[in-house]
């Protein structure tokens, strides 16, 4: 029984970063209906920016603050530098270009830092709380990644259901031409929307570099299970990542615990063929509206 609470704490901890990285793909997916599959490198990218920063004698807030402005510059450079250039092409076409942009960043990254691994500080003792008498697998800094992790949903949630900029962004990634015959400017929007999910994507890296080997691919594993979280929520509900990344954090951690560490990627693919198989369009998906 104490093996089994301490997996599933240990899988709401995994969850929470997995989800954060999830909801940057969802704010991506309803602003601009692009899937980024270079969200991990960009976090990746804007992680070692904090490190450096660090390493000069900037205290860790500051550090902080300023992976997250440069997660929104880049991602706004990503979008009117290159995926701005491909519109009125094939939906495929910005798919293929992030997939490169994954690429190009893991290389500049090595080449500039290296390919070895190194620390990165956490916010708070990683130690586990102590309660009552026992030590539970649950710490300070993941209580942290769970309060920033659901502020960053509810932030989602009021973007695009409570205010006119959210339907502005909505209204942009569906209907671009009809947008801008009703005045609103889409070029614009397209890049907030890229620039926000970079912010998004940057707090994932800052939330998940703590908790595993700091090198230019320690995101990559984490794009997979955050991409399988998102599906299995529903790649347009904010909510859905939150529960997806829980669903796929408890599924990798009950994997990895009983079965073995080896069998925790064969475990999420088994989740996203299941929850494929049952609910193409996610938990959280609404249903198609119906003209009658």
């Amino acid at each position: 029984m104490t093996l089994f609470v301490d997996y599933s704490l240990n899988g709401v901890a995994q969850g929470m970063i997995f989800a954060a990285l999830a909801l940057a793909l969802v704010l991506i997916f309803r602003a601009t209906r692009v899937v980024n599959f270079a969200q991990g490198a960009m976090a990746m990218m804007t992680t070692f920016g904090a490190s450096t920063l660090l390493e000069h004698g900037v205290g860790y807030w500051w550090a902080f603050v300023a992976a997250l402005a440069i997660g929104f510059v880049l991602g706004a450079l990503v979008e009117v530098l290159l995926i701005r250039r491909l519109e009125g092409r094939s939906e495929l076409n910005p798919v293929i270009v992030t997939i490169g942009l994954l690429v190009v960043l893991e290389g500049i990254a090595g080449a500039v830092y290296g390919n070895s691994s190194r620390g990165f500080p956490a916010a708070y003792s990683q130690t586990g709380l102590v309660i009552g008498h026992t030590t539970v697998d649950f710490s300070h800094f993941d209580v942290f990644v769970l309060v920033a992790v659901v502020v960053l949903m509810l932030a989602n949630l009021v973007l695009f259901r409570a205010t006119s900029l959210g339907l502005q962004m909505r209204a942009s990634a569906y209907a671009r031409e009809m947008s801008r015959l009703l005045g609103v400017r889409v070029g614009r929007l397209l890049t907030l929307g890229w620039a926000l999910a970079g912010l998004a994507g940057a707090l994932a890296g800052l939330l998940t570099a703590p908790t595993s080997s700091f090198s230019p691919y320690f995101m990559d594993l984490d794009l997979v299970y955050a991409f399988t979280a998102a599906v299995v929520g529903g790649l347009e509900s904010p909510v859905g990542a939150l529960v997806g990344g829980l669903v796929t954090g408890l599924c990798i951690s009950y994997v990895g615990g009983y079965l073995g560490s080896g069998l925790e990627p064969l475990g999420a693919l088994a989740l996203l063929i299941i929850a494929l198989m049952a609910r193409p369009k996610g938990l959280f998906a609404r249903p198609p509206a119906r003209m009658v």
